[in-house]
């Protein structure tokens, strides 16, 4: 187990009408001038940016507002936050949506505190924000993690780039849970949503060092969590109990807690975010054709960890001692989830063909490292695209 700082500010605050406790939540946070940030009608549709706005016009707290958030969401939209932010003088900036929404925010709070190019610094060169605006969130979808967590994920749609940037300085102040704010998510979106949240944890499960049981058991117990309630919540998005651990499991899958002492891989990630720079997919449904497709390319690095992550999380049979048929068996299990909650597993069901894996390959090599549990080259990453057609 290697060394580690573990810090994670984020209030969560979890349950029925918690949007209504907003405006005090910003006051704690000494937040005056809130900008809004959120995708598309439904927030207005549903009534909540009328609570939204009422809880904060009883703090007493200014606020603008600014919609329009896209999923993989681009960085036209962050510049165009920052100019409201600045002209402003915003102090805190409220995320009102999913993971496209709060990273949005998260970029918006590093640039608008940053003379430099947030872009070329801080997602281009990988350095870390020393400093940001102060964010929070109501969160509307169980998918991302993105409310506790110090990432964020953006596209540059000039550059044609998609790549996260990392800083606790972006860490949310709170993250507002409330499980009945995920009753009218689509049941594609739900599928889309449990995928990544899967894959968050998959992706920190496939590490090279040794020594961590007691994580690899927590993985294990979330992985195993997610896999029961997403059915369920995708029969009936209104059981509030499903809901409730699904969401919990998404924003405990991605807050750092999983990661203590170990080195994820990451590698199905920069795969994917090729998928969704090129074609605009959902994260999630790329991410259910590449893992399957990852994995059978890479398993037999330590076929004796797919081994254990199938038999403690999939319940593959411990009797079974030849470990290539527990992991084959396994990848098949884990195609049949994806398939029973909507997901594609294949590039050909979402009408992607051959003629760009090429490009994709070198641009998720161009982007950053690929992989860690197995560092792969442009070629690697071809073969694995080719798996997945």
């Amino acid at each position: 187990m290697q060394n580690f700082v573990f810090y994670n500010p984020t209030k969560l605050v979890f349950g029925q009408n918690t949007q209504s406790q907003v405006g005090n939540l910003i006051q704690e946070n000494n937040g005056t001038r809130v900008l809004i940030i959120y995708g598309g009608g439904s927030v207005k549709k549903s009534g909540l940016l009328t609570q939204v706005k009422e809880s904060l016009k009883k703090a007493n707290i200014y606020n603008i507002e600014l919609g329009g958030v896209v999923p993989n969401p681009r960085w036209n939209m962050v510049e165009e936050g920052v100019h409201i932010a600045r002209e402003n003088k915003i102090d805190f900036v409220l995320g009102v949506g999913g993971g496209s929404v709060i990273d949005t925010v998260k970029a918006i709070c590093m640039q608008a505190v940053y003379d430099g190019n947030a872009w070329t610094d801080f997602y281009r060169a990988g350095k870390t924000a020393d400093k940001a605006l102060p964010c929070g969130n109501i969160l509307t979808i169980a998918a991302a993690g993105s409310e506790s967590s110090p990432n964020s994920v953006i596209t540059h749609e000039i550059e044609k780039f998609k790549i996260g940037a990392y800083s606790p300085a972006i860490i949310p102040k709170f993250a507002i849970l409330n499980p009945e704010l995920l009753y009218t998510v689509s049941k594609y979106q739900i599928g889309c949503g449990a995928s990544d949240i899967l894959a968050h944890l998959m992706e920190r499960y496939f590490t090279n060092e040794k020594n961590v049981d007691l994580t690899d058991r927590l993985i294990e117990a979330t992985a195993k969590t997610l896999i029961n309630f997403a059915p369920l919540v995708i029969q009936n998005p209104k059981d509030y109990n499903a809901q409730a651990e699904l969401m919990l499991t998404g924003t405990i899958a991605h807050n750092g807690i999983l990661d203590l002492g170990r080195i994820g891989d990451w590698a199905s990630h920069g795969i994917e975010h090729q998928l969704s720079l090129f074609y605009d997919i959902a994260h999630g449904a790329g991410l259910a054709i590449v893992f399957p497709a990852w994995m059978k390319y890479v398993y037999k690095h330590d076929i004796a960890r797919f081994a254990q992550f199938f038999q403690n999380v999939f319940g593959i049979n411990y009797s079974l001692t030849n470990l290539d048929l527990i992991v084959t068996e396994g990848i098949k299990r884990l195609e049949a989830f994806y398939t029973s909650i909507g997901m594609p597993t294949r590039l050909s069901q979402i009408d992607i063909k051959d003629d760009k894996i090429a490009e994709m390959a070198q641009k998720a090599v161009d982007s950053k490292r690929v992989g860690n549990f197995v560092q792969l080259s442009s070629k690697d990453v071809e073969k694995i695209y080719k798996l997945a057609l």
